[in-house]
């Protein structure tokens, strides 16, 4: 039986810990902002049309940008995209539809070790087995670095979102005498496509900031990349390397990359949040 005093003392309880979660959150919203405030607050001053259009100057002299660092990024993150995301959403479109068979359970416990390993280790290995091959660094290794981590985050996602897909569409297709694997690729993939590219969205996002695999595999360099198989800069591996020097500009410089590659972050997250609310408002 609740009485006026047990009543009263849940509701105090309850107002206790609705006070401190609250808390909390605003704890970890407050150091977000913080964070990126102050990238802001440094690296806006040394932002300019040359910032992103002229290669970096030589060491010691002021000025210069990391257009090359841009590129190379954008080679690099969008060669990953091209060898991981398919096999991610691939694999993800074999764990949904298949939730039971004791092979999704060693792929699924698979992509979860190995979305677990730290990046420097798959850096590590990618150097081992792509790089001394070659007997010298490259972009391509740096893709394919980038690649395995975006695998199980593809994976995952894929998988979850294939899940959401109401099963009477798939009876509906199977009851009209479609094979299963036409069902998945015409009627469930098309239904949860929303999902799943913000899912390769957010894994781009995930893997652009990335530096330890590119020390081992891309290195960087300060000029235009002639190639995919030569050293390729990087905005992670162009800001580890300024922040580390001895020069006030450089430094002034790092600070500005890091703001770009924080802006370009932040807008792949907005946009894949923002493309997936249709569909969640949708259900």
């Amino acid at each position: 039986m609740i009485t006026d005093s047990n009543f009263e003392r849940r509701q105090a309880v309850g107002k206790l810990f609705f006070v401190w979660t609250g808390a909390c959150a605003l704890v970890a919203c407050s150091l977000l902002f913080l964070i990126l405030g102050y990238i802001a607050w440094q690296g806006a001053s040394s932002l300019d049309w040359s910032f992103f259009t002229r290669l970096p100057k030589p060491v010691g002299e002021k000025g210069g940008g990391i257009a090359n660092a841009i590129l190379g990024s954008a080679k690099v993150v969008g060669l990953a995209a091209a060898l991981g995301l398919p096999i991610g959403v691939a694999g993800g479109l074999f764990l949904g539809e298949n939730r039971k068979s004791r092979m999704s359970f060693w792929v699924r416990y698979a992509a979860d070790v190995l979305n677990g390993i730290p990046s420097i280790i798959v850096g590590l290995v990618t150097y081992t087995l792509v790089v001394l091959p070659m007997r010298h660094f490259s972009g391509l290794a740096g893709s394919i670095a980038l690649a395995v981590i975006m695998i199980p985050i593809a994976l995952r996602n894929t998988e979850e979102f294939i899940r959401l897909v109401p099963d009477t569409l798939r009876e509906a297709g199977l009851a009209l005498g479609i094979p299963r694997w036409k069902v998945t690729l015409t009627i469930i993939l098309p239904a949860a496509s929303k999902g799943i590219l913000t899912g390769c969205l957010l894994a781009v996002s995930r893997v652009a900031g990335e530096t330890a695999p590119l020390i081992f595999t891309a290195f960087g360099n300060r000029y235009w990349g002639e190639g995919m198989l030569q050293p390729v800069a990087s905005l992670p591996h162009t800001i580890y390397t300024y922040a580390i020097s001895p020069y006030d500009d450089w430094h002034r410089q790092a600070w500005a990359a890091a703001l770009v590659l924080m802006l370009f972050v932040l807008t792949i997250n907005a946009a894949s949040r923002l493309w997936l609310r249709p569909s969640q408002e949708g259900h």
